[in-house]
């Protein structure tokens, strides 16, 4: 449909857009996520592997690599549903660590962030809408009901022929019995 080629790409252009300047600039954005990040892996110490990278520049680098792909991706309709999950999971942790409005004393800073952190509030929901769009085809859940379903009657018409096909043998075998 017309509305998907066109709708995809644009909701993916922020993202690769953001993704770029993410790569482009890593230290830049890594000093203003790092007191959200040294916040966070403080509170869930012992919870996150060790394997997980702590360094806010290389974070960066990761999430600025996720919404490249995941935004190009969404944007040529390649596992769009996939990709706007992928994007959706990256919108999230940026909009916390980069918007925090609350804490910013400064009114006009703060009206800045507040109006940053609500555009990616109605980003996520672009992207739920992108992760719920089955262009026009049935969901996996109902495809998988519907599988079931068939399974369900297959067996049981199985079941009614097992069982027609017995009765026709017990009269066979009672015929063929003695005294039958």
């Amino acid at each position: 449909m017309i509305l998907r080629r066109v709708a995809r790409p644009l909701l993916a252009s922020i993202f690769i857009f953001g993704g770029i300047g993410a790569l482009r600039d890593a230290q830049g954005h890594a000093k203003a996520v790092e007191p959200f990040l040294t916040d966070t892996f403080d509170k869930v110490e012992g919870i996150v592997p060790d394997a997980v990278p702590r360094d806010p520049a290389t974070l960066v680098r990761i999430d600025a690599v996720v919404k490249v792909t995941a935004g190009l991706a969404l944007a040529a309709g390649k596992a769009p549903r996939l990709a706007s999950l992928a994007l959706l999971g990256s919108l999230v942790p940026t909009t916390l660590a980069g918007h925090r409005f609350w804490e910013s004393k400064d009114p006009a800073e703060k009206q800045q962030q507040q109006i940053q952190f609500v555009k990616n509030a109605s980003l996520a929901g672009g992207l739920l809408l992108a992760i719920g769009d089955t262009a026009g085809k049935p969901s996996v859940g109902w495809r998988a009901r519907r599988a079931a379903k068939k399974a369900g009657d297959f067996s049981e018409d199985l079941g009614k022929k097992a069982e027609k096909r017995a009765k026709k043998l017990r009269k066979k075998a009672a015929k063929a019995l003695p005294g039958g």
